[in-house]
This record gives C-alpha cells, structure tokens and sequence, in this order.
C-alpha cells in the first residue's frame, strides 16, 4: 500500500477525484499527504490501518501468474484531505 499511493498516477488521480471536493487543493498538497502516511501508518492501530484500506482498495485479484489491486481514488481523495488537515494542525500547534 506504501509503495502504490506514492506512485505518481496515484498521485495525480488523487488530486482529480480530490478537486470535485474542494476546487482549491493542489497536487502538492496531495503528493505531500500521501506522502505523510507513510511515516504514520507504523503509529496507527491495526483496526485503523484497516480502515485505511477498505477505504482505498476497491478490488484485488490474485492469479496464478499476477496480482492486481484496484485503488479507490476517491477514497484517496478523501485521506489525502483528513491528512493534510492533520499537518494544519500540528503546523498551527
């Protein structure tokens, strides 16, 4: 999960489904908060990290020969802006 929301298709669908939201969000508020989860994600609770992930992973399909996981951006959207809210906040502290 660290390694796909940091990747830069990731990123820029993101900020997209993020814009229908809230028209004013940058793309480098998105790279940043998602880019802040990383770090955070070792200091949450299992049941949060599983919250985490029911609200980004819509699908996975596991074959013989592949694995294939399909991301909700705009549930990515949505963590992007409860994490940029965050870093308001611990900024503002």
């Amino acid at each position: 999960m660290r390694i796909l929301i940091r990747a830069p298709e990731i990123i820029i669908a993101t900020w997209k489904a993020g814009r229908e939201h809230d028209a004013g969000i940058s793309e480098g508020e998105v790279r940043a908060a998602l880019l802040d989860l990383d770090p955070l994600w070792n200091e949450l609770f299992p049941a949060e990290q599983a919250r985490i992930v029911q609200l980004l992973v819509e699908r996975v399909d596991v074959t013989m020969d592949s694995l294939s996981i399909r991301l909700r951006t705009e549930g990515l959207a949505g963590l992007a802006a409860d994490l940029n809210q965050r870093q308001d906040a611990r900024s503002a502290a």
